[in-house]
């Protein structure tokens, strides 16, 4: 490895001892070997910081970190980031797993493009074989036709460090974090599209989108954000595309209430949805 690796792996913890040994294992077992691989813990109450530190004595990659004071999910990822030494920087989260040829995948697909500041995992391309990188304005658009780019985790991305740095990293609003980000981003950075499938995502009853208020506050939060991105300055859509997200959007409500009015029958009527 480098002194300064290509790639920086960034994994961020609280109490994860019953996955977190998968997580660290399958970036170790990956093809692309030049990378470190940060963990950040955020104080957890059990075994978590005593795996990970047992995978730094044996590996020379892994440097392990634990906060003085819990940070929270998006003010520890910007923490992790602070550590990197890489060009690039790879989220990957303490219950999920990097397929070997993820990482490879990742880099590889960003020094193809030059000129992008991030990639994502993104539906098949009908039309074009991946990687392939799109503007701004094609970002936008491709969003709101079914491709769904603003709403990747971070386990789906990869970013230039310059750039995550330069744009101040994640902004802490809970849930919607990540959403934020690739918003900020696409007004300014070409994207890179790649696969899905180069890392499994794990789902769990620990999981915060499926707490017990997520329902109920991440769509209004994700829509106020979706506005508030279309009407700034910086957006990079012309008046005509703006008309036709709108247009998009408006269908796409539409139908949302419709499926909602359907629940709220079928459960009066105690039919099963």
């Amino acid at each position: 490895m480098s002194q300064n690796p290509l790639l920086s792996v960034l994994t961020t913890a609280f109490n994860r001892e019953k996955f977190i040994a998968d997580t660290i294992q399958s970036v170790l077992a990956s093809s692309f070997t030049d990378f470190e691989l940060i963990v950040v813990d955020d104080c957890s109450t059990d075994r978590t910081v005593e795996i990970a530190r047992d995978f730094e004595a044996k590996d020379s990659r892994v440097r392990v970190y634990v906060n003085e004071k819990n940070l929270g999910d998006y003010p520890n990822r910007n923490k992790a980031a602070s550590y990197a030494r890489g060009k690039y920087i790879k989220y990957l989260d303490s219950d999920d797993m990097v397929y070997p040829h993820g990482l490879g995948f990742m880099v590889n697909s960003m020094e193809q493009f030059p000129a992008a500041g991030f990639g994502l995992a993104s539906r098949a391309d009908d039309h074009r074989c991946y990687p392939v990188c799109i503007s701004p304005a094609e970002i936008f658009m491709e969003n709101f036709k079914g491709y769904g780019h603003f709403y990747r985790a971070p386990g789906s991305s990869i970013m230039k460090r310059e750039v995550f740095e330069k744009e101040g990293g994640f902004s802490g609003e809970r849930m919607i974090g990540d959403l934020d980000l690739w918003l900020r981003l696409a007004k300014k950075y070409p994207m890179v599209k790649f696969p899905f499938d180069l890392y499994w995502c794990r789902h769990h009853e620990g999981r915060e989108l499926v707490s017990a208020d997520a329902e109920n506050i991440y769509t209004a939060r994700v829509n106020q954000l979706i506005q508030k991105s279309l009407e700034s300055i910086e957006c990079p859509l012309s008046e005509t595309q703006k008309k036709e997200v709108e247009k998009i959007r408006r269908a796409k409500r539409n139908r949302d209430n419709i499926v909602k009015n359907l629940k709220r029958s079928a459960g009066f009527f105690g039919w099963k949805w």
